[in-house]
Formats: C-alpha cells, structure tokens, sequence
C-alpha cells in the first residue's frame, strides 16, 4: 500500500434486527458500541466464525458489547445482522 493511501474501512450496513436492537440502547451504550463497529469496519477478519454460516462473531469485553456481522464478497461492505451492548 502507498503511503498517501491509509487503511480501506468497509462500509457498514444495519439489518433490521440490529436496528431494533440500536433503538433500545442508551447514548452511552451506543458510544461503545460505535468502537466496535468501527473496528470491525477496519478489520473484517475480527472476531470468529460462527460454525456453519457465513456469520462473525465480534465481542469486545472491554467495552462490553458483541456485534455478529457478515463481510460481502469484495470485502467493501460490511453487514451488521445483530448488536448488543
């Protein structure tokens, strides 16, 4: 990668079960869970399969909040199916 180039982020799509999810979260929460759906959008490869799908499974304990996602093929757009903080 050059050096005028940083990182590619992913776009990153909500599904509807991970907007129903959102709008019961409180400001704080939706801080913390903003992180990590940034570092996911950064780094797909994030957190572990889930067996048998095509699903990822992110938590970081840290900040208390878990994110299961999807990568399209490309790997340009990420899509969340589910968040909880």
């Amino acid at each position: 990668m050059s050096p005028e180039h940083g990182t590619r982020c992913s776009r990153v799509i909500m599904v509807e079960p991970a907007f129903t999810q959102l709008a019961k979260l409180t400001a704080s929460e939706t801080h913390r869970l903003d992180r990590g759906i940034i570092a996911i959008s950064v780094n797909s490869e994030l957190g572990t399969e889930v067996p048998g799908t095509l699903l990822r499974g992110y938590a970081d304990e840290v900040d208390g909040v878990r994110v299961i996602f999807f990568v399209s093929a490309l790997g340009s757009i990420t899509i969340v199916a589910f968040v909880e903080a």
